[in-house]
This record gives C-alpha cells, sequence and structure tokens, in this order.
C-alpha cells in the first residue's frame, strides 16, 4: 500500500510568491558582496575593493557556460507551514556573455515520486535530514527543467519587509488597479471572529491604483502577495508580473550609488541577508558569481511557463483532490526544449 503523504497544513498560510522580488535584489547585490565581505574577513572598503577585482581562484561549476542556481523562497517561522517554498526560481547565470536569465517554477507542479507539489519537497526532503530539503528540490527541478542545478539560495520571508525598508522602498510602476478584499491579516489565521461563518476578522482590504507608487516594505509585501483581487489581478500569471516589477526596483536600489557607497545601509542589509538567507556556496563561487551578475546587471530577463505546456487536471484521488500543475505532454520533455531554446 502506498503511504500517501499529505501536504503541510497552508490553508491559512500566506501566500509568498514575493520572495521572488527579494531575491533578485539579494543575488544583484546585497547577498553577494554581503557573502564576499564574511567569507573572506573584510573589514573595509579597500579591502573589498581589491578582493572583487582580484578574487581567489576557484572552480565553479558550471554547464554549457552558465552557472544555475536554484532560489527558493520559504515562509519562515511564525507560519503553519514554515518550509513550504511557495517560490521556485532557476537562475542561469553566463559566465562570459553577461546575461542571467530567471525561470519562475509553478508550486502547485505535482510531483509524483514524492506523490505531493513541488512546493512541499523542501518539506519532506527535510523530515529525515536537515540537508535533504535543498539536495531533494535540486534533483525534482533539474528533472523540470532539464537543466542542471548547481547552487541553491534558501530565503527565509520573514526579512522581506525590513529588506526593502533598509533600501528606503521600492518604486513600482502599477499596470492595473486593483483590489483584494481577502487580504489575510497575519495572527489571526484561526481567529474564530465571535462565531462569524466567514471569519471576516481575519481579513483586510488593500487596493492599489494604477501609476507610479512608492512602496515601503508593508506595502511592497501586500502588493506582491495578493491572491484574492476580482479579474485577472487574482492569477497566478499576475503576481509573477507583479512581482517582476519589484524586481526592478529592488535591483535599482540595491546597485545604486546611494546604496553601495553608503557603508551603513550595507552593514544594515547584510544584518537581514546574513539571518535570512541560506545557501551551499562557499566564498570563492560567490566572488566569481558578484562579478558575472553585476556584469550582465542590464541584462536580467525573466520568464514564465508559456501556455501550452502545464495542464490543470480535474481535482481527483490521483493528484489528492488538490488543484495541481502536470506537464500537457505526460513528460517534461517540451519544457526542456523550451529552456534550452531561451537560454541559447
Amino acid at each position: 500500500m502506498v503511504k500517501i503523504k499529505k501536504e503541510p497544513n497552508n490553508s491559512n498560510t500566506h501566500r509568498l510568491n514575493f520572495l521572488l522580488v527579494v531575491i533578485i535584489g539579494i543575488v544583484l547585490g546585497v547577498f553577494f558582496l554581503g557573502k564576499l565581505l564574511e567569507s573572506n574577513g573584510i573589514n573595509n572598503p579597500s579591502q573589498l575593493v581589491s578582493s572583487f577585482l582580484f578574487p581567489r581562484k576557484t572552480n565553479v561549476k558550471s554547464h554549457e557556460g552558465r552557472v544555475n542556481v536554484l532560489i527558493l523562497g520559504k515562509a519562515g517561522s511564525g507560519y503553519p507551514a514554515p518550509d513550504l517554498t511557495d517560490t521556485i526560481i532557476v537562475a542561469s547565470i553566463s559566465k562570459d556573455k553577461e546575461f542571467v536569465k530567471l525561470f519562475s517554477i509553478p508550486r502547485d507542479i505535482w510531483i509524483s515520486s514524492i506523490r505531493a507539489k513541488i512546493n512541499s519537497a523542501y518539506y519532506w526532503g527535510r523530515q529525515n535530514d536537515e540537508e535533504n530539503g535543498a539536495k531533494l528540490v535540486k534533483s525534482l527541478v533539474s528533472g523540470i527543467v532539464g537543466q542542471p542545478i548547481h547552487y541553491v539560495v534558501v530565503v527565509d520571508f520573514s526579512g522581506f519587509k525590513e529588506l526593502v525598508d533598509v533600501l528606503g522602498g521600492v518604486d513600482v510602476d502599477i499596470e492595473n488597479s486593483f483590489v483584494d478584499e481577502k487580504y489575510p491579516i497575519a495572527g489571526k489565521e484561526n481567529d474564530e471572529c465571535g462565531g462569524d461563518r466567514k471569519f471576516l476578522c481575519r481579513f483586510e482590504t488593500i487596493s492599489f491604483q494604477k501609476g507610479k507608487s512608492h512602496m515601503d516594505g508593508e506595502t511592497a509585501l501586500k502588493f506582491v502577495r495578493s491572491r484574492n483581487a476580482e479579474g485577472d489581478e487574482g492569477t497566478d500569471l499576475a503576481r509573477e508580473a507583479r512581482q517582476q516589477k519589484i524586481i526592478s526596483g529592488i535591483e535599482k536600489k540595491a546597485l545604486s550609488v546611494t546604496t553601495l557607497f553608503n557603508p551603513v545601509k550595507l552593514l544594515n542589509l547584510w544584518r537581514v541577508v546574513r539571518e535570512y538567507i541560506k545557501t551551499d556556496m562557499d566564498g570563492p563561487t560567490v566572488m566569481v558569481l558578484t562579478r558575472n551578475i553585476l556584469s550582465a546587471r542590464k541584462n536580467v530577463n525573466s520568464f514564465v511557463f508559456p501556455e501550452g505546456l502545464l495542464v490543470n487536471p480535474p481535482e481527483s484521488q490521483k493528484y489528492d483532490f488538490q488543484y495541481v500543475f502536470v506537464p500537457k505532454e505526460g513528460n517534461w520533455d517540451k519544457v526542456h526544449t523550451w529552456v534550452k531554446s531561451v537560454l541559447q
């Protein structure tokens, strides 16, 4: 008899796709610079410049001239399902052609080998060994995209608001106005609301108006996490598009002169990064990728799976009656072809 793994209860968990936003800003600036400082014992700007310009030699893993980094965004402590990775991204970093390509992996992809969604693989992998969570997801995502995954970065959601606030907020061009009347209020996931059967006390109404907006951490968090708006803005594709707008804002702030040449701000950013981000990359690897990413900062492109590659089958016992995505052709061959064509 097959033992069915039930996905950790996340019915009351805030959907955390917004972590796509966090990691791009970090990967393109703060994270790698901070890691460089720590791993090399750098204590002042001159040491930083010297180590950056003349990094130690290292053998960075790669495939066909690209380094593929898996980025996982998890809920973090204080949430009912802290190890669900509702943000899963593959960042393919060119070693010599100065480009970075980002592929968003839908969190609802069904993985038959673990009888669960891809967003719970990190959780299940950690049940027997803490290190196995990232290893399991690396293996599964590699099978989906048809590319080897060389390194992993795990981001804890809890640092998102603090990161944006330390940067001084981000500027966003909101494409469509929308209202979400069921945005979850943190800490009220299990509130009985005095007997209200609709549990309205658990939610608040948020709204955004089309046009340019300067967002602090709390506002940016709501912008990318909203999932109950009416119309097109309530879809997964719309959330991914909003995330990519925040990407641009964080990237610009993290790599701006006012950030990179502000020791106090860099120190505060690094404190946030050190607390909320884990990786299997060593110091020399971090330095090499730092140079590559900064060289490619004007050529960063984000991609989501095009229509026709995945299908949403009817909820059934086969999928534990869950909302899932599976490859339309029954295997990942066409996804492999698409990813390869984008990379080339």
